[in-house]
């Protein structure tokens, strides 16, 4: 699964990756929560794919709460054909989230260790994301949320979970925003680390969360 990211380069490397125009400033973030504002691209009709800013938590059109989102921070690849909360949105609504990063926990006896995981050469990570738009009833205002989309783990981060999110290269995110095509499997070159357990407590910010405290392994 993916509950936990980085995302700090500069506009000017999404636009060299992407294509997109960034009009301002992107917020450095080293531990992005759920229910947060995440930096997002997608494509509206037939216009030029654009940088979004969504709530992290898919809330379905249909849903009555907000809340709903907390449970729908990721999307699994195998069912997300089939599932009402995500099958419209893989129609009609894909994106892509921005990270530089991201991290997973392994148990370590009792404890759960902190482990970062970003592209080997150091560029931005494109999650296959779906997005939505709702309406809230009680202010009546629009809130549009996205989910990340998981699948199983590569066999060099089976050692971490059994899980990961689907990571695109430049080429299939370009794809992946056109609704006709399928997802791919995630194939970029990974590396990991483990990092301080300060980065367990979302409020704990800074550079020094993705700092290794041991070695560097490389898939």
């Amino acid at each position: 699964m993916c509950g936990r990211f980085a995302f700090y380069s500069p506009a000017e490397a999404v636009t060299a990756l992407f294509g997109v125009n960034v009009a301002a400033a992107l917020p450095v973030r080293y531990n992005i929560a759920p229910t947060q504002q995440i930096a997002t691209i997608r494509a509206l009709g037939d216009a030029a794919p654009e940088l979004t800013m969504l709530r992290w938590g898919l809330v379905p059109f249909w849903a009555k709460d907000i809340a709903i989102g907390n449970r729908m921070i990721n999307a699994r690849a195998e069912t997300i054909a089939e599932k009402p909360s995500f099958r419209n949105a893989l129609k009609k609504r894909r994106c892509l989230v921005l990270a530089d990063g991201y991290y997973e926990w392994r148990r370590d006896g009792e404890l759960k260790m902190p482990w970062y995981i970003s592209q080997q050469d150091g560029q931005v990570m494109a999650f296959a994301g779906l997005w939505e738009s709702w309406n809230d009833p009680q202010t009546q205002s629009v809130v549009e949320t996205t989910t990340i989309i998981t699948a199983e783990a590569s066999d060099f981060l089976q050692q971490l979970h059994h899980r990961m999110p689907v990571i695109l290269n430049p080429g299939e995110a370009e794809r992946w925003l056109d609704t006709s095509t399928a997802l791919p499997k995630s194939s970029v070159p990974l590396q990991a680390w483990p990092v301080d357990r300060r980065v367990n407590n979302a409020r704990n910010e800074g550079e020094e969360l993705i700092t290794p405290t041991g070695a560097v392994l490389r898939a």
